[in-house]
């Protein structure tokens, strides 16, 4: 979302953006347990330097790239974390779903690549451009699409073999 050039307050940029941060994490984590608890670790940092985020041009990028870094933070932990579990013997927890519109879909995007997963999250969840991706994800407009596009063409293929 793109704000006026006024300086916002922190309640009203919390109430606009804490819902999409939560669906946010919780698609690009692969853990809707701790989906809040990533949106709410990205505001509050965002709380934290308020004074220099709100003067951004869009503020919403800068929290965006934030909850995108906590949860690739989280499922690299708690990868590390099966991994550990597997060692000492036990089994390892069944993967979590994503449940918004289809369960198969956002388990297959919670297997994507990292880059994927979050432009395919951005792309569907906040509906966001191209553009707005790479500005979001560091990259130029090309490498978002590309991303966008082998997301894509993964998810098509794993759900082609789902389904058959």
């Amino acid at each position: 979302m793109t704000y006026s050039p006024q300086v916002i307050s922190f309640e009203t940029f919390y109430r606009t953006e804490y819902g999409p941060m939560v669906a946010l994490a919780t698609a690009v984590g692969g853990n809707p347990g701790v989906g809040e608890d990533i949106a709410q670790e990205a505001l509050i940092r965002a709380h934290k330097h308020w004074e220099r985020i709100c003067s951004y041009e869009r503020p919403g990028t800068w929290l965006r790239r934030t909850t995108i870094n906590l949860a690739l933070n989280v499922r690299r932990g708690s990868r590390r974390q099966r991994v550990a579990i597997q060692r000492l013997g036990s089994r390892p927890a069944d993967p979590v779903e994503i449940v918004l519109d289809d369960p198969a879909v956002w388990q297959a995007v919670a297997a994507l690549p990292a880059r994927q997963r979050a432009a395919v999250a951005l792309h569907y969840l906040e509906d966001r451009s191209i553009d707005e991706i790479a500005g979001i994800l560091e990259c130029s407009p090309n490498t978002a699409k590309a991303h966008l596009h082998h997301g894509r063409q993964a998810l098509a293929s794993h759900l082609k073999e789902n389904n058959q």
